[in-house]
């Protein structure tokens, strides 16, 4: 019996480890956001960047990035991203005046996160001229 319990353990152990074994995406932005803070439409270009690290054991594959209205997603990874390695994903807001909050959602085949769906965030606000 002892014999049979100690298998069922090890077995479900292994099994735990294999759910966890695969591509990770991990961002640099606190609480995956962006803070615009306060900002001149004439001085600021809006772009941004959102640094990600594969901290993963396989190569991480962004499928797709996709922003809500306002944001313009300006170059994404399109090759896999090995593992210990760095990319990025630049955004550009369009600088209309008044607050910012805008989400980017990336697609990919990253375990840490349901299905490989990350929000991201922007925030801040942009005063005029």
């Amino acid at each position: 019996m002892k014999k049979i319990i100690t298998l069922i353990a090890i077995v479900f152990a292994s099994s735990l480890s294999f759910a966890q074994s695969g591509a990770k995406i991990e961002f640099a932005a606190k609480d995956k956001t962006i803070d615009y803070g306060r900002i001149s439409k004439s001085s600021d270009n809006g772009i941004r960047a959102f640094e990600f690290t594969n901290t993963g054991n396989t190569p991480l594959i962004i499928t797709s990035v996709q922003s809500t209205a306002s944001s313009t997603i300006l170059s994404q990874p399109k090759t896999p991203i090995q593992p210990g390695k760095t990319g990025k994903i630049e955004v550009k807001y369009n600088m209309a005046p008044g607050p910012i909050r805008k989400t980017i959602t990336v697609e990919s085949n990253a375990v840490n996160y349901e299905e490989g769906r990350v929000a991201l965030k922007i925030k801040g606000e942009v005063i005029p001229n």
